[in-house]
Protein backbone atom coordinates (compact mmCIF):
# COMPACT_ATOMS: atom_id res chain seq x y z
CA UNK A 1 0.00 0.00 0.00
CA UNK A 2 2.75 2.55 1.10
CA UNK A 3 4.48 1.50 -2.06
CA UNK A 4 1.23 2.02 -4.39
CA UNK A 5 1.02 5.89 -2.61
CA UNK A 6 4.23 6.82 -3.38
CA UNK A 7 3.72 5.42 -7.30
CA UNK A 8 0.63 7.74 -7.29
CA UNK A 9 2.45 10.75 -5.43
CA UNK A 10 5.24 10.27 -8.14
CA UNK A 11 2.78 10.43 -11.13
CA UNK A 12 1.46 13.93 -9.70
CA UNK A 13 4.55 15.55 -9.20
CA UNK A 14 5.53 14.09 -12.95
CA UNK A 15 2.41 15.71 -14.23
CA UNK A 16 3.03 18.86 -12.42
CA UNK A 17 6.49 19.20 -13.49
CA UNK A 18 5.57 18.61 -17.05
CA UNK A 19 3.34 21.00 -16.99
CA UNK A 20 5.70 23.95 -15.84
CA UNK A 21 8.07 23.24 -18.37
CA UNK A 22 5.90 22.87 -21.38
CA UNK A 23 3.40 25.60 -20.55
CA UNK A 24 6.32 28.48 -19.63
CA UNK A 25 9.12 27.45 -22.08
CA UNK A 26 11.69 27.22 -19.32
CA UNK A 27 13.22 24.45 -17.82
CA UNK A 28 11.94 23.04 -14.35
CA UNK A 29 13.44 22.15 -11.73
CA UNK A 30 11.66 19.85 -8.94
CA UNK A 31 13.44 20.09 -5.82
CA UNK A 32 11.76 17.41 -2.99
CA UNK A 33 12.53 19.04 0.30
CA UNK A 34 11.57 18.52 3.99
CA UNK A 35 8.41 20.01 5.24
CA UNK A 36 10.59 22.00 7.58
CA UNK A 37 12.28 23.79 5.21
CA UNK A 38 9.21 25.54 3.56
CA UNK A 39 9.76 29.28 4.60
CA UNK A 40 13.60 29.11 4.25
CA UNK A 41 13.73 27.50 0.75
CA UNK A 42 10.85 29.14 -0.59
CA UNK A 43 12.65 32.57 -0.08
CA UNK A 44 15.62 31.05 -2.00
CA UNK A 45 13.37 30.27 -4.91
CA UNK A 46 13.51 33.89 -6.13
CA UNK A 47 17.22 34.56 -5.50
CA UNK A 48 17.76 31.22 -7.90
CA UNK A 49 15.63 32.03 -10.50
CA UNK A 50 16.99 35.42 -11.17
CA UNK A 51 19.80 34.34 -11.30
CA UNK A 52 18.61 31.43 -13.56
CA UNK A 53 15.84 33.25 -15.51
CA UNK A 54 15.71 29.99 -17.71
CA UNK A 55 14.68 27.78 -14.82
CA UNK A 56 11.57 27.21 -13.06
CA UNK A 57 12.27 25.57 -9.44
CA UNK A 58 8.99 23.38 -8.15
CA UNK A 59 8.87 22.70 -4.54
CA UNK A 60 7.22 19.21 -3.21
CA UNK A 61 7.51 20.06 0.66
CA UNK A 62 6.51 17.03 2.79
CA UNK A 63 7.78 14.91 5.25
CA UNK A 64 11.26 13.29 4.65
CA UNK A 65 10.60 9.87 4.91
CA UNK A 66 7.04 10.24 2.35
CA UNK A 67 9.75 11.87 0.27
CA UNK A 68 12.34 9.09 0.27
CA UNK A 69 9.64 6.50 -0.32
CA UNK A 70 8.56 8.62 -3.76
CA UNK A 71 11.81 8.85 -4.50
CA UNK A 72 12.22 5.45 -3.90
CA UNK A 73 8.98 4.04 -6.37
CA UNK A 74 10.57 6.44 -9.30
CA UNK A 75 9.24 9.83 -8.63
CA UNK A 76 11.18 12.44 -10.53
CA UNK A 77 12.90 14.44 -8.91
CA UNK A 78 16.22 16.80 -9.35
CA UNK A 79 17.15 17.42 -5.71
CA UNK A 80 16.71 16.32 -2.76
CA UNK A 81 16.81 17.65 0.99
CA UNK A 82 16.17 15.67 3.82
CA UNK A 83 15.58 16.74 7.93
CA UNK A 84 18.25 14.14 9.09
CA UNK A 85 20.82 11.86 7.77
CA UNK A 86 19.09 8.16 7.61
CA UNK A 87 16.06 9.26 5.26
CA UNK A 88 18.94 10.60 3.50
CA UNK A 89 20.65 7.54 3.51
CA UNK A 90 17.35 5.42 2.78
CA UNK A 91 17.28 7.39 -0.84
CA UNK A 92 21.42 6.12 -1.33
CA UNK A 93 20.33 3.12 -1.12
CA UNK A 94 17.47 2.91 -2.51
CA UNK A 95 20.28 4.30 -5.86
CA UNK A 96 18.77 7.95 -5.82
CA UNK A 97 21.23 9.57 -4.80
CA UNK A 98 24.49 8.72 -5.65
CA UNK A 99 26.84 11.39 -4.64
CA UNK A 100 27.89 12.56 -1.57
CA UNK A 101 24.89 14.57 0.38
CA UNK A 102 26.17 18.15 1.44
CA UNK A 103 24.91 18.68 5.27
CA UNK A 104 23.29 22.25 5.10
CA UNK A 105 21.95 23.30 8.28
CA UNK A 106 20.88 21.66 11.79
CA UNK A 107 17.63 21.90 13.72
CA UNK A 108 16.25 21.26 17.12
CA UNK A 109 12.98 20.67 18.11
CA UNK A 110 10.67 22.78 20.98
CA UNK A 111 7.41 22.42 22.69
CA UNK A 112 4.64 24.12 21.26
CA UNK A 113 1.14 24.98 22.80
CA UNK A 114 -1.87 27.23 21.90
CA UNK A 115 -1.13 30.71 22.28
CA UNK A 116 -0.99 32.41 26.01
CA UNK A 117 -0.07 28.37 26.96
CA UNK A 118 -3.66 27.60 28.43
CA UNK A 119 -2.68 24.76 30.82
CA UNK A 120 0.80 26.58 32.14
CA UNK A 121 2.32 23.87 30.88
CA UNK A 122 6.42 24.37 31.69
CA UNK A 123 7.90 21.29 30.44
CA UNK A 124 8.07 17.45 29.60
CA UNK A 125 6.76 16.61 32.97
CA UNK A 126 3.61 18.97 32.55
CA UNK A 127 2.34 16.70 29.49
CA UNK A 128 0.57 13.87 31.49
CA UNK A 129 -3.15 15.49 31.18
CA UNK A 130 -2.57 17.12 28.09
CA UNK A 131 -3.73 16.21 24.35
CA UNK A 132 -0.19 16.39 23.22
CA UNK A 133 0.60 14.97 19.28
CA UNK A 134 4.14 14.14 17.98
CA UNK A 135 5.69 13.14 14.45
CA UNK A 136 5.71 9.17 13.70
CA UNK A 137 9.12 7.83 14.94
CA UNK A 138 9.46 6.90 11.35
CA UNK A 139 9.86 10.08 9.75
CA UNK A 140 12.77 12.84 11.42
CA UNK A 141 11.03 14.95 13.83
CA UNK A 142 9.92 11.95 15.50
CA UNK A 143 13.39 10.24 15.81
CA UNK A 144 14.25 13.15 17.43
CA UNK A 145 11.44 13.53 19.74
CA UNK A 146 11.96 9.66 21.04
CA UNK A 147 15.42 10.68 21.33
CA UNK A 148 15.24 12.90 23.72
CA UNK A 149 12.87 11.40 25.31
CA UNK A 150 14.98 8.72 26.25
CA UNK A 151 17.57 11.33 27.21
CA UNK A 152 15.10 12.95 29.79
CA UNK A 153 14.11 9.45 31.32
CA UNK A 154 10.66 10.66 30.00
CA UNK A 155 7.69 8.19 28.38
CA UNK A 156 5.31 10.38 26.12
CA UNK A 157 1.68 9.48 25.77
CA UNK A 158 0.50 11.46 22.31
CA UNK A 159 -3.12 11.28 21.19
CA UNK A 160 -1.05 11.37 17.94
CA UNK A 161 1.56 10.96 15.70
CA UNK A 162 1.69 12.59 12.72
CA UNK A 163 3.50 12.17 9.03
CA UNK A 164 5.39 16.08 9.03
CA UNK A 165 5.77 18.47 11.61
CA UNK A 166 3.55 20.74 9.59
CA UNK A 167 0.89 18.44 10.38
CA UNK A 168 2.24 18.37 14.15
CA UNK A 169 2.52 22.48 13.62
CA UNK A 170 -1.40 22.32 12.31
CA UNK A 171 -3.18 19.89 15.37
CA UNK A 172 -1.77 22.73 17.43
CA UNK A 173 -2.83 25.68 15.60
CA UNK A 174 -6.01 24.39 15.06
CA UNK A 175 -7.16 23.48 18.22
CA UNK A 176 -7.25 19.82 17.93
CA UNK A 177 -4.46 19.31 20.05
CA UNK A 178 -3.12 21.26 23.27
CA UNK A 179 0.77 20.96 22.86
CA UNK A 180 3.46 19.39 20.35
CA UNK A 181 6.86 19.17 19.19
CA UNK A 182 7.79 20.49 16.36
CA UNK A 183 11.31 22.34 14.93
CA UNK A 184 12.40 25.63 16.14
CA UNK A 185 12.30 26.85 13.04
CA UNK A 186 8.73 25.90 12.26
CA UNK A 187 7.76 27.63 16.25
CA UNK A 188 9.49 30.85 15.02
CA UNK A 189 7.65 30.84 11.58
CA UNK A 190 4.07 30.37 12.93
CA UNK A 191 4.11 33.46 15.15
CA UNK A 192 1.59 34.32 17.60
CA UNK A 193 -0.16 31.38 16.81
CA UNK A 194 1.58 29.32 19.23
CA UNK A 195 3.22 29.86 22.49
CA UNK A 196 6.89 28.19 22.82
CA UNK A 197 7.94 26.29 25.97
CA UNK A 198 11.90 25.78 26.06
CA UNK A 199 12.34 22.11 25.94
CA UNK A 200 16.55 21.62 27.52
CA UNK A 201 16.25 18.04 26.84
CA UNK A 202 16.07 18.67 22.98
CA UNK A 203 19.69 19.04 22.92
CA UNK A 204 20.09 15.34 22.99
CA UNK A 205 18.95 15.36 19.48
CA UNK A 206 20.11 17.51 17.02
CA UNK A 207 18.91 16.86 13.62
CA UNK A 208 21.52 17.66 10.58
CA UNK A 209 19.75 18.67 7.25
CA UNK A 210 21.48 16.88 3.55
CA UNK A 211 21.24 18.05 0.22
CA UNK A 212 21.70 15.93 -2.73
CA UNK A 213 21.64 15.81 -6.57
CA UNK A 214 19.60 13.02 -7.58
CA UNK A 215 21.23 10.26 -9.67
CA UNK A 216 18.80 10.56 -12.65
CA UNK A 217 18.46 14.29 -13.04
CA UNK A 218 18.05 15.06 -16.52
CA UNK A 219 19.78 18.88 -15.24
CA UNK A 220 22.61 17.92 -12.96
CA UNK A 221 24.22 21.31 -13.59
CA UNK A 222 21.75 23.13 -12.55
CA UNK A 223 20.70 21.07 -9.22
CA UNK A 224 23.64 20.99 -8.59
CA UNK A 225 24.12 25.15 -8.51
CA UNK A 226 20.93 25.07 -6.63
CA UNK A 227 22.64 22.83 -3.94
CA UNK A 228 25.34 25.23 -4.16
CA UNK A 229 23.08 28.23 -3.48
CA UNK A 230 21.65 26.37 -0.47
CA UNK A 231 24.65 25.59 1.19
CA UNK A 232 26.40 28.61 0.46
CA UNK A 233 26.84 31.92 1.73
CA UNK A 234 22.81 33.52 0.57
CA UNK A 235 22.05 29.83 1.93
CA UNK A 236 23.44 30.00 5.16
CA UNK A 237 21.96 33.87 6.26
CA UNK A 238 18.19 32.82 4.52
CA UNK A 239 18.55 29.57 6.73
CA UNK A 240 19.90 31.48 9.46
CA UNK A 241 17.07 33.91 9.52
CA UNK A 242 14.43 31.13 9.49
CA UNK A 243 15.71 30.08 12.82
CA UNK A 244 18.10 26.82 11.51
CA UNK A 245 21.09 26.53 13.01
CA UNK A 246 24.71 25.62 11.20
CA UNK A 247 25.92 22.70 10.24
Amino acid sequence: MIRAAALGAALVVLAVSGCGSGDTGRSTLTVFAAASLKNAFTGLEQDFENANPSVDVQFSFAGSSDLAAQLEAGAPADVFAAADQPTMDKAVRSGRITAAPVTFATNVLTLITAPGNPLGITGINDLADAALVVCAPQVPCGRATEQFAEAAGTTLRPVSQESSVADVLTKVTSGQADAGFVYVTDASGAGKDVSTVAVPEASAAVNTYPIAVVADSEQAAIARKFTELVSGPTGRAALAAAGFGAP
